[in-house]
């Protein structure tokens, strides 16, 4: 459990570390030294092979780092416009659609109600808290992020080990290039800033890949589903101990209510990765 738990307050940390990098970044040019980082990080760690790749191979890894860098893109998007707490329950919403439409129980029903619910109550309204564009795409986010978690079993199956990640995170760099290069410009290249971005790869890819597979090495399934459904819980809590990103009443309840529809949904997941990139 503490493998889990500790992944996911990894991530969490450095999604919160991110958001520093903003101001002179941009969430473009941070996004890309963040996916920059952890691909040279992947490639050195799994030193995939280029040559001898099929066609489907180079298609897998191709479109999964697609996805990889739109995932990420929509999310860092998101945490500059509204808290990260409200960001991730947001974008929670692709892995548990994932867990229901493969599932199919009929109390996967109530799941979907709940997480409804907590959707709606976050919904930008007039005068509400809740920035617009930020919550499209922290919703954007999850739509790539159960596309990330169908596609993942496709790479698993096409490439040996983390071969298949490390291609698809090296062209999900090379995608956020230009959106990297007009948010961040000459920034990019400042020591300190590059620091800051290589800490948050370490926190939001390779600490938390190595722990989950520790993890999932000694857990069910289920159990993983259900501990990774408390991550929007975890963001908030983050969100106000490190960034001061308090929460009303509202927004409280609506993440609760997300987490409770995901800890039954991912109760019993299907044979996907739940993994955040």
């Amino acid at each position: 459990m503490s493998f889990v738990l500790g992944g996911v307050v990894s991530v969490q940390l450095g999604a919160a570390l991110a958001t520093t990098l903003f101001d002179d970044l941009g969430a473009g040019g941070a996004v890309l030294l963040r996916v920059g980082f952890a691909a040279a990080i992947l490639l050195v760690a799994w030193r995939p092979a280029v040559r001898g790749l099929s066609g489907t191979q180079w298609r897998h890894a191709v479109a999964f780092g697609i996805v990889l860098a739109g995932m990420n893109w929509a999310f860092y998007g998101a945490l500059e416009r509204i808290p990260l707490g409200i960001a991730v329950t947001l974008e929670f919403v692709g892995p548990l659609g994932v867990a229901v439409a493969a599932s199919r129980r009929a109390l996967d029903v109530v799941w979907v109600l709940l997480a409804a619910t907590g959707i709606v109550l976050l919904a930008p309204v007039p005068a509400g808290s809740v920035d617009a564009l930020g919550a499209a795409l922290a919703l954007l986010a999850g739509v790539f992020w159960g596309a990330y978690i169908l596609l993942s079993v496709r790479v698993g199956r096409a490439f040996a080990g983390g071969d298949g990640l490390a291609l698809a995170m090296a062209v999900a760099a090379l995608v956020l290039i230009p959106a990297g290069l007009i948010e961040g410009g000459a920034a990019l290249a400042e020591p300190a800033l590059l620091a800051v971005a290589l800490a948050v790869a370490l926190l939001s890819s390779a600490i938390p890949y190595s722990l989950e597979l520790e993890a999932l090495r000694r857990l069910s399934q289920g159990v993983f589903g259900v501990l990774m459904s408390l991550e929007p819980a975890v963001a908030a809590t983050i969100g106000f101990a490190i960034l001061g990103q308090a929460l009303d009443a509202v927004e409280v309840v609506a993440v609760g209510l997300v987490v409770a529809a995901s800890a039954g949904a991912l109760s019993t997941p299907p044979a996907t990765a739940t993994a955040e990139a």
